[in-house]
């Protein structure tokens, strides 16, 4: 356990990207067949495309908010979240007052925001879920393309690479520059400041993460990293781990009791949204 509260910086920020990245916080889905979690974000994403009732598409949301919460997704994630959801919703009430629309015209626009926070849920949920290793030999036992599930594992493995590069270029940065005389009204040149250090930290970035990359894919390519994927014994065996029990199947089946009660929840109380 960490002794003191975790405080608002870019050290916390990175942090909270790898325990993020690496699903480290544990939770519902975290022990899941990782197969069964992608199939468990299909649904979510995909179902809420075919209905255009609102009560039916607020059940969906209310139980891919639970699934967040049960799968413990972090403050940080969850805040940028918050933050969109709810300008999300300032904006639509402001576009239908604007456009002079009446309460259809609210309807529809809360219809489209409602979808996409329900996929945008469910991929928290499901995603903070899988570490990188999970969900590339997740994709590849469903037959993505190799170089696919290649590209997801080695993402996410660079991240933390980038999140260094960062803080190691911007601290360059920061001391190499003469501080500021005074932070100005509400501390506006430290926002300026602070802007202009992470554009020119782009470059930089960009140049030392291609030179570690290209010495990675080399190092890997070396050693048959991507003939290993490609072949049918390799595929085997770097996947004989993968076992689903009645858990994985029971996670479905309960996904698809509650989507049925939310479809029957909008046939009971239908509330429509502009289309339909």
């Amino acid at each position: 356990m960490r002794k003191e509260r975790d405080t608002l910086s870019v050290e916390w920020v990175k942090l909270e990207l790898l325990r993020t990245a690496y699903a480290t916080r544990g939770g519902m889905l975290a022990g899941r067949d990782p197969r069964f979690v992608v199939g468990w974000y299909l649904i979510f994403a995909v179902v809420p495309w075919f209905t255009h009732n609102i009560t039916v598409l607020a059940c969906l949301f209310a139980v891919c908010a639970a699934a967040v919460v049960l799968s413990r997704v972090g403050p940080l994630v969850l805040g940028l979240f918050l933050i969109g959801f709810v300008l999300e919703s300032l904006y639509v009430l402001f576009a239908a007052w604007f456009f002079d629309g009446d309460m259809t015209t609210v309807l529809a626009l809360v219809e489209l925001t409602l979808k996409l926070a329900t996929i945008s849920l469910a991929s928290m949920a499901a995603f903070v879920s899988l570490d990188p290793e999970k969900l590339s030999d997740a994709l590849l036992s469903l037959h993505a393309p190799a170089m696919l599930s290649f590209g997801v594992s080695y993402g996410y493995r660079m991240l933390p690479v980038l999140m260094e590069e960062f803080h190691t270029v911007v601290d360059g940065y920061r001391l190499r520059a003469a501080p500021l005389a005074s932070p100005g009204l509400l501390g506006w040149r430290v926002v300026v400041r602070t802007g202009t250090t992470v554009v020119n930290a782009f470059y930089p970035l960009m140049l030392n993460t291609a030179k570690r990359t290209r010495t990675t894919v080399e190092a890997l390519e070396t050693k048959g990293f991507t003939y290993a994927s490609e072949h049918p014994d390799g595929r085997r065996i770097r996947l004989a781990y993968l076992r689903a029990d009645r858990w994985d199947v029971l996670l479905i089946l309960a996904t698809l009791l509650l989507v049925a009660a939310c479809f029957a929840a909008g046939a009971a109380y239908p509330l429509h949204g502009g289309v339909g």
